[in-house]
């Protein structure tokens, strides 16, 4: 077999010899098949097969595995077989929670303490080409009132979340993780070192690097050659699926496990919303002990998100698992459900809509992947030139998802869900200004735009909530889409938690109006009898306790538009169509210790 690499397979290492007899036996040939003699190439030739130690070393089981995995993926594509082929959906038991009840507030009062058990997981996606934006997409900012980036907000929440549920006894440090790849690993880690790692400890925080995988050229999954160079394996990103395998192998998880922590927390790259529901929900998962709890939001029938879905098997299997919206509708007609997906009188889908942000119980989520290695079920979607479904129109390759992770569990494994209203847990930035001015009135942008908006809503209907007299918004188109635009008000989470955290520093009679601006920057801010309508800005040192009072009235920061085509605007402003003009404010800062009363 071995022949067909003339004397270049002498000058193998024994690990190389026997990868390559493997590609050979697996229909690999031609990826040696017009190769020249020895001493010309050498050191691309040298570059390929480290390109294919790394491909095999990186994938559970290695490239035969995945070549394994992906003839029979083939197949069942070509055949136009149905993954769910004698299951049927039933709705799966869940939580859902009303923000600032009863309810809501005791799991998330329970969720608060259990986080010093907890551990955090960033899938940091990738770069914000897709958004209009050339840097990683944790770098933009969630806001631009502050400026605070993703990465900042969602590390400034953890560390939050760390203080508040200290036992006391020293303060415990969250673990977090950020899953990178290629193009996004150096810029984390640039974005962290240079912000001082936003105030996290640096020995807190690991970065996972995931590797893409082999393309496939062909129903058979020959390996598809880099058209650009005969010596390099074409690859792809495999999905944040990977995220499972990376943490398995790396070992982090024991030493975890070892520490005493009971969970892992996994959250994806732009929703600036998800840490207002993530106490709340770690509390359901304690409380109801769940191996498996998925964040969830109402979801309108035949909306373009997954549905938390329960599917029985004729021969008994059963799971809780994510089913993408264009699978669901047809499952449920398959299954004796004529009219398929259909909002109940709720006027929701009975099927929660699956925001991909899981918490997993550590014992069982360790033990699981000691079967499994971390693999998570693969799909794959080639695109085909023809009905024929002989060749395809590109290379394709496997790909895996996070929240397929229950596929494989046991049917004694307790999964379930939690609902969340989407104005409090839901915001993702994904699609750009020119998509999100084609979507349909009345569905979610999901835009830089609508992603900041959000925040503000959520704040403003959080204080609202709190007993603050917030003005109604304003409907304005920004970037072709119609959204409302709130009170620009943002807290640092250190101030506001929690609901209840938000009401104990809340009191009298308080106001807002529509066009105002409110920054709160500090734990220990007091606001009493405040009203505002202007821009106020009060920011205090940890060990500063302020009292804010009176009534602030100024010219406040103007919101102004800004054209997405307009290149001399930074990239942030023209993805979100305005920007603030600070026409006239009001700042005040505390860097002492000491109590302070500001009377405006």
């Amino acid at each position: 077999m071995a022949s067909s690499l003339g004397d270049d397979f002498n000058l193998l290492s024994p690990q190389q010899q026997n990868l390559v007899n493997m590609l050979l036996n697996n229909g690999q040939g031609h990826l040696f098949r017009h190769w020249p003699g020895p001493s010309v190439d050498d050191g691309e030739k040298k570059a390929f097969f480290d390109q294919l130690v790394l491909l095999d070393s990186s994938y559970p089981g290695g490239l035969e595995a995945y070549i394994n995995n992906a003839k029979r993926l083939l197949a069942d594509s070509k055949a136009g077989n149905n993954p769910f082929n004698g299951f049927t959906p039933s709705v799966p038991t869940g939580e859902t929670l009303k923000f600032g009840d009863e309810n809501f507030n005791k799991y998330e009062e329970a969720g608060v303490r259990e986080a010093r058990r907890a551990a955090f997981v960033l899938v940091a996606g990738g770069l914000g080409e897709r958004l209009g934006y050339n840097g990683i997409k944790v770098a933009l900012p969630a806001e631009t009132t502050t400026g605070s980036c993703f990465l900042q907000h969602y590390i400034e929440s953890i560390l939050a979340l760390q203080e508040a549920s200290s036992d006391g006894e020293g303060q415990t440090q969250i673990p977090f993780v950020i899953m990178t790849s290629d193009d996004t690993h150096g810029r984390t880690l640039q974005l962290l070192e240079s912000n001082s790692y936003f105030g996290m400890q640096p020995t807190q925080v690991t970065l996972l690097k995931q590797e893409k995988v082999a393309c496939l050229e062909d129903n058979d999954a020959r390996l598809a050659l880099d058209p650009q160079n005969r010596y390099r394996v074409q690859t792809k990103p495999h999905g944040h699926g990977d995220v499972h395998s990376l943490l398995h192998s790396s070992g982090i998880l024991k030493v975890w496990y070892n520490a005493g922590l009971k969970w892992v927390l996994f959250f994806q790259d732009t929703n600036g919303l998800l840490f207002k529901a993530i106490p709340s929900a770690l509390g359901v998962s304690s409380t109801k002990q769940y191996h498996v709890n998925s964040l969830a939001v109402p979801r309108k029938a035949k909306e373009a998100i997954g549905g938390i879905t329960r599917l029985t098997h004729s021969d008994g299997r059963s799971m809780v698992i994510n089913v993408e919206y264009n699978q669901l509708d047809p499952l449920l007609r398959a299954s004796g459900y004529p009219d398929g997906d259909v909002n109940s009188e709720t006027g929701y889908s009975p099927f929660p809509g699956n925001i991909n942000q899981l918490i997993l119980e550590l014992g069982p989520y360790i033990e699981e992947l000691a079967k499994t290695g971390g693999a998570i079920q693969e799909f794959v979607n080639p695109k085909y030139k023809d009905a024929s479904k002989t060749s395809f129109k590109s290379s394709t390759r496997l790909e895996c998802m996070m929240q397929d992770y229950p596929k494989t569990l046991p049917p004694s494994s307790r999964v379930g869900f939690t609902v969340m209203e989407t104005w409090f847990a839901y915001a993702p930035v994904k699609n750009n200004a020119e998509d999100a001015a084609k979507v349909p009135k009345g569905n979610p942008y999901h835009s830089a735009t609508s992603g900041e908006m959000a925040i503000y809503r959520a704040n403003s209907l959080i204080l609202k909530k709190a007993g603050f007299q917030v003005a109604d918004p304003v409907v304005q188109v920004i970037n072709g889409q119609e959204v409302e635009v709130w009170p620009r008000i943002t807290w640092k989470p250190k101030w506001g938690l929690t609901f209840s955290s938000v009401k104990s520093k809340v009191s009298g009679n308080c106001s807002i109006s529509q066009r105002s601006t409110l920054a709160i920057k500090g734990r220990k801010i007091f606001i009493e009898n405040l009203s505002v309508d202007g821009a106020l800005i009060v920011e205090a040192d940890d060990d500063a306790e302020v009292n804010v009072s009176g009534s602030v009235q100024n010219k406040g920061w103007t919101l102004e538009p800004v054209d997405y085509k307009n290149s001399s605007e930074p990239e942030v402003l023209r993805i979100r169509g305005f920007k603030f003009n600070k026409v006239e404010q009001v700042v005040e800062k505390y860097s002492e210790p000491g109590k302070f009363h500001f009377k405006a």
